[in-house]
């Protein structure tokens, strides 16, 4: 297990009353954004009339010998993040979403993790927080752990509501809520799939990796490293226009950004995606992906971070962690932490933690995401860290783009992975501790400043504590 796989937050949602075990397995999707798949749930209650609060998740693990301190890990981290908050739960709900394995029932995947359910009520029992209901979901039924009346909980599962057909369903269409689809779906948008480009894509990253990597590791007073740097985020800004308008219009004042949709089905979403992916070259994408595993290159990078900036870099990163093909895999930790802050610093919070967790599966350790995923999961304002980075690029750019500090250190190796392939360590590791920004408690800026076409996109920024690292 990863203990850092778990998610919890603050939930601000239009207040909607739930009635019985089918309203609140009809909820779950859109107090989380998405559809849990192989996941479970935690989310507390507060007060008389069970106020939904925060909420953990986290992957079931596979081994029953993990499930006791799997359920005590997440009791724990749902009452300490409430804690923190200042409002302690006063019940817990818990949800265990499953789907069948071959020849498997619903009530099979029910009944098998039943002791889970179980170790988990004990869990939140031991920290005196009650657990008020505890539902399977599974095979489009819903089944109850904790209610023995047959009439409205059936041992056979009782069938989940049609999609859109309940009360909350259409408030939160009012609301603006949307479902992204599950989990699955929304982590695979961020993985490398398999395909003719792959063993190309593999050819440029081998190749990028033997001209890179000496001349970051082997040439004097980092002069190697700042050409490096300086290379990457010019082509990032080159690519990055192509994102705005890929008609090659991106010079011009106004010109109109490439459609995008951001709940639409998968197919329109699969479309979009192999869309942006046609954006970028092999050796485009093999060139940033090795540049940005230079922790200093990653945070100025991370300057793009709202407005048309943010939205195009979003989609930019999305790709560059696709490109990551064996055995380049962990080299998407920069990409995916890339791309889950600057989700959540444009306010898309269910794709900031599915990045983010995958960032931390690849590097559990990767401390800028670890930092990110914390921050994020308890509800703080990204306006903290964007008003970092903002001072960070006008200090740069009143300075005259000045050299960085001699101070600053860049902790790379060299590493041959099979074939002899030369690679980087994956920025963000430190053993030191790192202070985790508190909320500056103001609402996100405005869009950025700049047009599209009006100039390059905002960038620069000195390696420091500022980047959340």
């Amino acid at each position: 297990m990863n203990a850092n796989h778990h998610e919890s937050s603050d939930l601000t949602r239009p207040r909607i009353t739930l009635r019985g075990p089918a309203e609140l397995a009809d909820a779950l999707p859109f107090v989380l954004g998405f559809h849990p798949t192989d996941s479970v749930v935690l989310v507390a209650l507060h007060g008389e009339h069970g106020r939904f609060g925060g909420r953990v998740r986290l992957g079931i693990p596979r081994s029953p010998r993990e499930w006791a301190s799997t359920a005590d890990h997440l009791a724990e981290c749902l009452v300490e993040g409430g804690e923190r908050s200042g409002s302690r739960p006063d019940g817990i709900v818990v949800f265990l979403c499953q789907d069948p394995a071959a020849g498997e029932t619903g009530r099979r995947v029910m009944e098998r993790l039943r002791p889970f359910a179980q170790r988990l009520r004990t869990a939140c029992g031991a920290l005196d927080i009650p657990v008020y209901e505890a539902l399977c979901i599974s095979d489009g039924l819903y089944f109850s752990y904790c209610c023995p009346d047959a009439r409205c909980c059936p041992p056979d599962g009782t069938p989940l509501a049609l999609s859109g057909t309940t009360v909350m369903a259409a408030t939160a269409a009012y609301a603006g809520v949307q479902v992204r689809g599950s989990l699955r779906d929304m982590e695979r948008r961020f993985q490398p799939s398999a395909g003719p480009r792959e063993e190309e894509q593999r050819t440029a990253l081998d190749a990028s990796a033997a001209e890179i990597v000496p001349r970051i590791l082997e040439s004097a007073e980092e002069e190697g490293r700042a050409e490096v740097r300086e290379t990457t985020l010019r082509l990032a800004r080159e690519v990055l226009r192509r994102f705005v308008n890929p008609t090659g219009e991106a010079g011009r004042p106004g010109a109109p950004t490439a459609p995008r949709t951001s709940g639409g089905s998968v197919a329109s979403t699969a479309e979009s995606d192999a869309a942006d992916d046609a954006l970028v070259g092999t050796g485009e994408a093999a060139a940033l992906i090795l540049g940005l595993q230079d922790r200093a290159t990653r945070d100025r990078a991370a300057e793009w971070m709202e407005g048309w900036e943010g939205t195009a870099a979003l989609r930019l990163w999305r790709v560059l962690a696709t490109r990551c093909v064996a055995p380049y895999q962990e080299h998407a930790a920069a990409p995916l932490t890339l791309a889950g802050w600057t989700a959540w610093s444009t306010g898309d919070e269910p794709t900031a933690r599915v990045a983010l967790g995958l960032a931390l599966d690849i590097d559990p350790e990767y401390v800028f995401a670890r930092l990110l995923h914390q921050a994020c999961n308890e509800g703080l304002d990204p306006e903290s860290l964007r008003s970092c980075l903002r001072s960070e690029r006008d200090s740069r750019l009143a300075s005259d783009q000045a050299s960085p500090d001699p101070s600053s250190r860049v902790r790379m190796r060299v590493a041959r992975p099979q074939n002899s392939r030369q690679t980087l360590r994956k920025p963000g590791r430190r053993t030191g501790g790192a202070e985790r920004r508190s909320s500056a408690g103001v609402r996100p800026g405005g869009p950025a400043a700049s047009k599209p076409g009006s100039g390059s996109p905002r960038h620069g920024g000195h390696r420091g504590t500022r980047s959340g690292r």
